[in-house]
């Protein structure tokens, strides 16, 4: 018997005449399609979640007015309600202080999952916990929400309203026969309608999903969150109209000047924003420090907010008017400054403190507020560069959430969904796009992911397709193959690995018959088996059928391959003679695969590779 030696073996061997039963034993990679019918079914139950998360959605801001109605007007009563402390005096301070004491009581006795902004704690749930999240949560989060706002918490209402579509999204998928995949599609679901039903902004709602929970971009969880946000939508407009939730008269299309200024007004947001997420965690390792449980931390937070509500009582609450008025350009100048201030010293101290709230709609009054400001001083000191303040105002609030969450696209639809002023799309880009850069070179997270990475999970929210999967098997495949022949004994394969000249360095050899039809793949560890006689043939070392790979599949199917069936090693053949080997590819070949990727992304500047490529 001829020594086993590397050979291309596409060249000179026979074509199988048949393929015998064993055949149907080979396992290889299969065609997927895009999505499968399962998504019909996903996408059914994300639809009933849409309309649930709306339903709850409405019912939230009715509680957070019912609170309203009871603590500041001593009155029981649905009806939208803002807090007015004229007839309270300083007594009022005490009441955001009731309302967090008690928000720290179901914190500490209920779930402390109710604490934080709402949606980093259902991406930690995505990463860690497979999208598992309580069932307490969808009871006790827009409980202790309603009670921390409709006390005069200065937050909005959609990040618990997000968070608690989360959680019933993931319910759903707990309590349904789903995968884990498709559990976090039906919490992203959840979350999106939520959102959606909030501010009737489907297109955002769903760009918010993809950017900061889907971790993904792929039709079978795209197209039920659509489905979500659809179904939400509807309903928001069956129970309060179609009407834009901040409208504004038309805005003229901006001249090239100032577009200019929209675009540098962004960049300045978006330092901002920086400034802005950077003072929230600080805030929060402040609290930390303290020598008292946690549960007692809101209270002094609200010590805060009642002092600073004296001042300008319209720092509490929701605040969606502060923002239409800041839209509309009704509140400006040093009162506008003034007001700015005091809801980011309210907002950040309140929130540092892990109370329960939201983010969103304290980041569009204060991002709108500096934006109108900024606006309306540039326009009086140079009124011929046409510098609308309204626009200012819109370009700010866009552009602090985009620098402050790292949600571009999601920033960027929705002020142009909940005002639908056409005119404003090109300096949202700009502003949103010059702030979106600013701070991804500032910061390496976002407000977002900062209480993720503090512990220990690095979350990055590009997205490009897998490199494994734009190479072919048969761009990559090691086609010198060493094989053994399956009439050989163990004792003479030994004596060849034994000898320090000729033996090779791999752990595994395909086997071929006499016609070189493929057998299967020995590891070196069954060949040196001391418990296997000499005198066995290589055949008989054979433990499973062949697992292989076809030439025109991918490297990521390669690689999964490999995962599910335990195997470090594919022998390469073709879909029409699945028996006549071509190559082989091993998981250092995937790994080497990646060279051509390095060599286009490396940069000497960057210095990430220094030393592999020069």
């Amino acid at each position: 018997m001829a020594e086993p030696a590397a050979h291309d073996i596409r060249e000179g061997l026979p074509v199988a005449p048949t393929i015998d039963l064993a055949l149907e034993a080979i396992a290889a990679p299969t065609e997927h399609p895009a999505i499968s019918r399962r998504v019909v079914l996903i996408t059914l139950l994300s639809t009933i979640i849409g309309v649930t998360a709306a339903l709850v959605a409405k019912g939230f801001l009715h509680l957070i007015d019912f609170v309203t109605n009871l603590v500041y007007h001593g009155r029981l009563s649905l009806a939208a309600a803002a807090p007015t402390i004229e007839h309270l005096g300083a007594w009022s301070i005490l009441i955001p202080v009731a309302g967090a004491l008690i928000v720290g009581l179901i914190a500490r006795y209920g779930s402390a999952a109710i604490r934080g902004h709402g949606i980093p704690e259902v991406m930690e749930k995505i990463l860690y916990d497979r999208s598992r999240i309580g069932p307490k949560l969808i009871f006790l989060k827009p409980l202790s929400a309603a009670i921390a706002i409709g006390t005069g918490g200065p937050f909005g209402a959609e990040g618990p309203i997000i968070a608690t579509g989360g959680a019933f999204g993931s319910l759903v998928g707990q309590l349904v026969r789903v995968t884990a995949d498709e559990r976090k599609t039906l919490l992203a679901a959840g979350a999106a309608a939520g959102m959606a039903a909030t501010f009737g902004s489907p297109i955002s709602a769903v760009l918010l999903a993809m950017e900061l929970l889907l971790f993904e971009y792929r039709p079978r969880s795209i197209i039920p969150v659509v489905f979500a946000t659809v179904a939400a939508t509807a309903v928001r407009i069956a129970l309060v109209g179609h009407e834009p939730m901040f409208a504004m008269p038309d805005l003229a299309t901006p001249s090239g000047e100032a577009l200019v200024v929209y675009v540098l007004l962004g960049t300045v947001i978006g330092v901002i924003s920086v400034f802005v997420s950077r003072l929230v965690y600080a805030i929060e390792d402040a609290f930390e420090r303290l020598p008292i449980h946690w549960m007692w931390w809101p209270a002094l937070g609200a010590i805060v907010v009642g002092a600073v509500g004296l001042i300008d009582p319209r720092t509490l609450g929701v605040g969606y008017d502060n923002i239409m008025a800041i839209l509309s350009g009704t509140i400006t100048g040093q009162a506008l400054l003034v007001f700015i201030v005091l809801k980011l010293i309210s907002w950040t101290i309140y929130l540092g403190s892990g109370t329960s709230g939201g983010t969103l709609a304290p980041l569009f009054t204060i991002g709108g507020g500096l934006g109108a400001f900024l606006g309306g001083t540039i326009a009086a000191i140079a009124p011929g560069l046409g510098v609308d303040v309204r626009i200012a105002a819109l370009v700010g609030m866009a552009a602090i959430f985009a620098g402050a969450s790292h949600a571009l696209l999601a920033s960027i639809v929705f002020a142009f969904e909940i005002t639908r002023q056409s005119s404003g799309v090109l300096p949202l880009l700009g502003g949103c796009g010059s702030a979106y850069l600013v701070s991804l070179l500032m910061a390496r997270n976002s407000i977002m992911t900062e209480k993720l990475a503090r512990r220990g999970t690095k979350v990055r929210t590009e997205y490009s397709v897998d490199y494994l999967t734009q190479v072919s098997v048969r761009e990559a495949a090691t086609r010198e193959v060493v094989w053994l022949d399956a009439g050989r004994t163990l004792g003479d394969v030994r004596t060849w690995l034994a000898s320090p000249s000729t033996a090779p360095s791999h752990q595994g050899f395909p086997v071929l018959d006499d016609d070189r039809h493929l057998l299967g793949v020995v590891t070196l560890r069954d060949l040196l088996d001391r418990a296997k006689p000499d005198q066995m043939k290589v055949r008989e070392a054979i433990k499973r059928p062949p697992v292989v790979v076809y030439e025109d599949c991918s490297l990521r199917e390669a690689a999964d391959l490999m995962i599910y069936q335990e195997v470090g090693r594919l022998p390469v053949v073709s879909r029409e003679e699945p028996r006549r080997m071509l190559g082989i590819i091993s998981r250092s070949d995937l790994l080497a695969a990646h060279a051509s990727r390095l060599d286009a992304t490396f940069t000497p500047e960057s210095g990430r590779f220094r030393g592999v490529r020069t």
